[in-house]
This record gives C-alpha cells, sequence and structure tokens, in this order.
C-alpha cells in the first residue's frame, strides 16, 4: 500500500517510467485527468456558505528551492488539480508564494482556486506592526500575481490583533474575502482557543491528523460554535503516519468508505470531522496530487467507522 504504487491510481507501468520524461517534454500532455469514485464532498464555509472541496494543496517546503524537474512536476500539479475537482491552494509569505504565483499565471487558471496565505510579522521575536504587515501582504498580492486573495490567515498567532486589523480592512476595501489565524503546535492551542472566542475569524488552521487529535478536544468544538471553517495541516504527521504502516496492508473494510490507499484512509478521516472544512496535505507530485484527490470523492466514514479507524491506528 505505497504511495509510490501508481498502479493504485489507474497509471500502467508504462506511463509510471515515463512521467518524468513527459513532464519535461511537456507538461500539459503528461497527465490526462483520471476518473474518481463518488462524487466530489465539499463543505461549506460557515460565514457565507460557500463550498469548497475537503482536499486542498499545501505547499510548505516543497514549493521552494526547485529544481527544473521539479518545477515542472509541480506545474503539472496546479494543472491537474482543478481538474480533478480541487480548488483551495493553501501558501504563506514564509514559503511557496514566488512559484504558486508564477505556475498559476503560466496556466491560467487562476479563476479556477481559491489561494489562500498568511502574514508572519511579529511573531518569534520577530518585528511587527502595522506597516511590517501590510509591507508583507502587498508583496504577497505582488507574488502570487492577483488583485484579489481569497483568504489571508495570521501566521502563528504573530501579531494577531494588529495583522487582523489590517486584514479586516482589506476585506471591507474587497480586496481578500476571509479572514483567520493559523498554528500547527499544540502549545499555541490556549492563545489560540482565546483569539477564537475574542475576534470574529471566517477560518482557523490547526495541525490535526488521525495520531495528532488533540484539537479535537477543544479548538475544533469552538469552531463549530463560532461558525468558523477549519482548515487541518499536517494530515499526515509529520510523516510519522507513514512510518507507522509502511508495509501493512490497508484493512479491507476500509472500502467501505470507498478507501483504496491509506493516504485516503487518513484524508477521510480528517474530513469527515464535522468541525473540518478542509485538509491540506503538502502535495508536489502528480501521482500524490491524484491520489488525495481520490480522498475528496464518494463515500466518509461515519461516527463508528471513525472510532474503529482510531482504533487501528492506535495499533501501529
Amino acid at each position: 500500500m505505497n504511495r509510490r504504487r501508481l498502479l493504485q491510481l489507474g497509471l500502467g507501468t508504462a506511463a509510471v517510467s515515463a512521467l518524468p520524461r513527459l513532464l519535461v517534454q511537456n507538461s500539459k500532455a503528461a497527465t490526462a485527468a483520471p476518473a474518481l469514485k463518488g462524487a466530489l464532498i465539499t463543505k461549506p464555509i460557515p460565514s457565507s456558505g460557500e463550498r469548497i472541496p475537503v482536499v486542498g494543496i499545501g505547499t510548505a517546503r516543497r514549493y521552494d528551492n526547485t529544481t527544473p524537474e521539479a518545477r515542472t512536476e509541480i506545474k503539472e500539479v496546479l494543472r491537474l488539480y482543478p481538474t480533478l475537482g480541487g480548488k483551495l491552494i493553501d501558501t504563506a509569505a514564509s514559503y511557496g508564494e514566488p512559484l504558486v504565483g508564477e505556475l498559476v499565471s503560466e496556466l491560467g487558471n487562476r479563476e479556477k482556486l481559491f489561494l489562500a496565505t498568511k502574514v508572519g510579522v511579529g511573531g518569534r521575536g520577530g518585528p511587527g506592526g502595522k506597516d511590517a504587515g501590510l509591507a508583507q501582504i502587498e508583496r504577497s498580492f505582488q507574488r502570487l500575481r492577483t488583485n484579489k486573495i481569497d483568504l489571508i490567515a495570521v501566521h502563528n498567532l504573530g501579531d494577531t490583533d494588529t495583522q487582523l486589523g489590517t486584514l479586516r480592512d482589506l476585506k471591507s476595501a474587497g480586496r481578500i474575502r476571509y479572514v483567520g489565524v493559523t498554528t500547527s503546535t499544540d502549545n499555541q492551542y490556549e492563545a489560540l482557543e482565546a483569539v477564537m472566542k475574542s475576534q470574529k475569524l471566517d477560518v482557523v488552521q490547526v495541525d490535526f491528523a488521525i495520531d495528532n487529535r488533540n484539537a479535537a478536544e477543544r479548538i475544533l468544538p469552538l469552531a463549530q460554535d463560532r461558525g468558523m471553517a477549519v482548515m487541518a495541516n499536517l494530515p499526515f504527521g509529520r510523516e510519522r503516519l507513514w512510518n507507522a504502516v509502511q508495509g501493512k496492508p490497508l484493512p479491507e473494510w476500509a472500502a467501505e468508505f470507498d478507501c483504496t490507499t491509506w493516504a485516503q484512509f487518513f484524508l477521510k478521516y480528517i474530513a469527515s470531522h464535522p468541525a473540518v472544512t478542509c485538509a491540506i496535505p503538502g502535495t508536489a507530485r502528480v501521482k500524490y496530487v491524484q491520489d488525495n484527490m481520490q480522498a475528496s470523492h464518494g463515500r466518509l466514514p461515519d461516527a463508528a467507522m471513525r472510532t474503529r479507524m482510531e482504533q487501528l491506528m492506535a495499533k501501529h
């Protein structure tokens, strides 16, 4: 059940061996959109009712310092992704933005995408302030090559009050559509909870995985109560989950919720949580975007099945 077994994704052996060469020669012809099983699953952003698919793309690390070959494949990922029903791409001022903006501009598919980024000043002892934040935000518009950004969130709760004030001004001016905050570590949960209780937010982003469920204790229920969308980062647990299931078969009962790979197993668990709007796995390979997007189609596990999934992973 290794993710690298492209045969699971409907590609033949010849296609697997030829993929790198085809990507370099002709990225548009490299990969036809596969037929995914089941209807596309979307969830609403509570503040607006706008629905987005439950699997997005994260860009941390993988979209920086790329080789020409990697750049070509990422371009194919961003071309293929919306044809599979995908929409949300999550990036940040500190990673990913230049390449995302460049490739989306080349592809000409901006209107098909929901672009989310972050403003990150004033965190971890760095300088904050309104001017520093606004300068970084303006650079994000330039890098992403767009006059409207769908979501800008305060990265890791840095200088939160000041930056949220700026973001709300930009939202009122029609330059951004949603505002939010993010974290990826539970040592910020107390601060995140305080912000969620005191501020009106469209979106919160938090780490959540089948083996990292601390956010489900208070953050996710609070998001439901406050009408906030939730984007789940680190859905594969910083590779922990891959290490746990290496060489182990997917249980047969996973077919009951249209799951054929471990990646889909992990993502469908997250997407089936009532509070979660979208999972954002880091995705820079064609074979992974196809696999991940199958998790946004077909059936999701119910509450009883989610418990069974948790019990299985507790044994690994």
